[in-house]
């Protein structure tokens, strides 16, 4: 039997089963739904435990039916292991198919002919839709088995789908994951893990494999606290959303720095200085002294009046009750009820001492204007929004505040009241808010649903410290009750992560760091990216003296080779930049080189028109992506045509880009020009000086 008609027998049989799987679940949820809504809450909330299962089983399932089956392995002792997306038994309980993440899987990535790990043979199998379309055999044992200069393995699959037109979602690899990748995606989830790598070695790629790994290997603790996600723009995060659902995992939040707030959207813009301003760990003195700030002394003693009866608060009254609250060890919003409860306690018992009370009087102080303005005003409730706003407005405060920042500084972030919320403030309002906590607030319908849970435990005899009022009213409010954890995490600012991904990490300030680190208190992180492709290039003291204390917990691993970019293209970028004075750090060896890959057009519609047509004539007509790359993109209407700085082209890929002017910031060039996959097209302008000296 010839290999494809072998493997097209397995693929039939895979696919047989997913489809009896798909057709369970959903014949069980249906089945469920039918019971309706029963009297008895245990059995109601069993019903929706259950449909929340099958729910996401039948999610989990639909996304993985594109190349369902891998490839198999064969080993010295005439055993062979089918590879898929995900793992699959057959209706008597044995493996059919072999979950990629699984250890077993791992000798199909990493085995070589040098060594081949107990392997005598690796196959990959193509398919389109559930049609095998061809196979690839490497022999592990033959001296004479192909191995190329890079040790690639699964190389014209590899190259199959470096040929392939880019489209708006990134793909997975899956199926053409390397060793060095490979090892990186399989690395256990303590501490820090740095992955250095330049354009084209598929650090994302990396990076997401590799928390659908721990998704699979550590499923028991990340299923409690989640996984995060952050990447450097919503396009970013666009293109590559499905990329986890087709590796059978749903269930992370992704989002970038400026979105991590819950409830809070930047819409406000700074300069370059002002956003280096902003991200300095001086913020964290800062804050605190901002803070601090709200607390303040009382210098004379203020008269009050309360039903006929004259009081007095006093400097003492509130430096005790400023103590009082400061040794609850709060944050300082909710320090506030105790340092208030406090005055009002002094104040109560002094009105009894020269009047009667009664149960009217501790609310009657607390409603008098007077008290609870000098209440308020010596220990002053605050929002992030509201003291961040007064700090910016007030450049004479916080140079009091700020001995860190020079009158220089504090001119260029100075700004007037109210003014829109930018992404370098999102790192500081985290900040005032780990300090501040929550404002205090008015009883809410919340409050009620609590109070309700709670004489609803008294009168079922339930609790015994297993079950608490704020536990149950969580249960009872419908839209809450079946959540996944992903929604549930996005909306909590206090919610912290099983681990942590950080895509294009060379962009986070050293402030944004500490918001990244306050989310996962473990330190358990992934974190990708490129020095070289900062705009003003790897700084002294290279990953540390980004990450500041993350560091000390650091691991670090470096992709090298660029699978993505041209040979041409790449040794271009590398001479732009030595034209400009900066050596990369870290340089990559290309997989491939394409003919006519580098060129120059005299005009933007020149070049447009002609990389369009190549595009028809390589792939078809209507597919391929095009991207212009500037730092003021032009304006252009067409489906293939992608317009972007080069802040917004970061991580993306494309199959021809054009550049059309110069880009001054020599990361930011850096990153314009090794986005290709074919073509990279450069039109008059500064930086077609190194391609012309080639």
């Amino acid at each position: 039997m010839d290999p494809i008609t072998e493997e097209q027998q397995y693929v039939d049989q895979a696919y047989r089963r997913l489809d009896e799987l798909i057709a369970q679940y959903r014949h069980e949820l249906a089945a469920i739904r039918l019971t309706g809504d029963r009297d008895n809450p245990v059995d109601a909330f069993q019903r929706d435990s259950f449909a929340a299962t099958y729910e996401d089983e039948l999610n989990r399932l639909s996304h993985v039916r594109h190349q369902l089956v891998l490839g198999r392995l064969d080993d010295a002792d005439g055993g062979s292991h089918h590879i898929g997306r995900i793992g699959l038994r057959d209706a008597n309980h044995e493996v059919l198919l072999l979950d990629w993440r699984a250890p077993q899987a791992s000798a199909f990535y990493r085995a070589t002919a040098k060594h081949p790990l107990g392997m005598i043979r690796r196959r990959h199998i193509q398919t389109r839709g559930r049609t095998v379309t061809s196979v690839e055999d490497e022999l592990l044992t033959s001296e004479t088995a192909k191995i190329s200069r890079l040790s690639l393995t699964g190389e014209g699959a590899l190259l199959a789908s470096l040929g392939r037109a880019r489209d708006a979602s990134m793909g997975d690899i899956v199926s053409t994951i390397q060793a060095e990748q490979d090892r990186i995606i399989r690395a256990d989830g303590d501490g820090v893990l740095l992955v250095q790598g330049g354009p084209g070695t598929g650090k994302t790629a990396v990076a997401l494999h590799r928390a659908a790994y721990l998704l699979y290997a550590q499923r028991a603790r990340l299923a409690r606290s989640g996984v995060l996600i952050l990447g450097p723009s919503a396009s970013f995060l666009s293109y590559i959303s499905k990329v986890l659902p087709s590796l059978g995992e749903s269930g992370v939040v992704s989002t970038t720095i400026a979105q991590l707030l819950p409830g809070v959207t930047p819409t406000g813009t700074d300069d370059a200085q002002a956003t280096e301003i902003k991200g300095r760990l001086a913020w964290e003195k800062i804050a605190r002294r901002a803070v601090r700030y709200l607390v303040r002394p009382l210098s004379s003693p203020v008269k009050v009046r309360v039903a006929s009866v004259n009081l007095e608060i006093t400097p003492e009254m509130i430096e005790r009750a400023q103590a009082v609250a400061r040794r609850t060890g709060r944050a300082h919003n909710a320090a506030w009820a105790t340092y208030a409860k406090t005055i009002i306690a002094e104040l109560a018992g002094a009105y009894e001492r020269q009047a009667e009370g009664g149960d009217w009087l501790t609310a009657d102080i607390a409603s008098t204007d007077e008290v609870r303005r000098t209440v308020n005003s010596h220990w002053l409730p605050a929002t992030p929004r509201w003291l961040l706003d007064h700090l910016l407005a007030h450049p004479d405060l916080l140079s009091r505040l700020a001995p860190e920042l020079t009158a220089q500084d504090i001119a260029a972030i100075t700004r007037p009241r109210g003014s829109e919320l930018t992404e370098a403030d999102i790192p500081l309002l985290d900040e005032l808010a780990e300090l501040l906590g929550e404002t205090p607030r008015a009883p809410r319908e919340d409050d009620d649903l609590e109070k309700y849970a709670e004489a609803a435990i008294s009168g079922m005899n339930l609790g015994g410290g297993i079950v608490d009022a704020a536990m149950l009213a969580e249960r009872m409010r419908p839209a809450r009750a079946h959540e996944p954890l992903a929604v549930r995490a996005a909306r909590d600012r206090t919610w912290t992560y099983g681990h942590i991904v950080v895509d294009e990490a060379q962009e986070l300030s050293p402030l944004a760091w500490r918001m990244v680190g306050r989310r996962c208190p473990a330190h358990s992180l992934t974190i990708v990216g490129d020095l070289d492709q900062r705009p003003g290039g790897a700084p002294e003291g290279g990953w540390p003296a980004l990450l500041g204390p993350l560091a000390k917990k650091m691991r670090q691993e470096v992709l090298t080779i660029s699978y993505r970019t041209p040979a041409e293209v790449l040794a271009a970028a590398e001479e732009a930049m030595a034209v400009r004075g900066i050596e990369l750090a870290h340089p990559v060896s290309p997989v491939r080189s394409v003919d006519g890959s580098l060129r120059t057009a005299a005009t933007l519609d020149e070049a447009i028109e002609s990389e369009l047509a190549f595009l028809d004539e390589h792939y078809g007509a209507g597919r391929g992506l095009l991207a212009i790359i500037a730092e003021n993109p032009p304006s252009i209407d067409h489906p293939q045509v992608h317009v972007m700085t080069p802040r917004e082209a970061k991580g993306l890929e494309y199959d021809s880009v054009i550049l059309p002017g110069p880009i001054r910031a020599p990361g930011d060039l850096y990153v314009a020009m090794t986005r290709p996959t074919q073509h990279l097209v450069l039109v008059e302008g500064e930086h077609r000086e190194a391609t012309d000296r080639r």
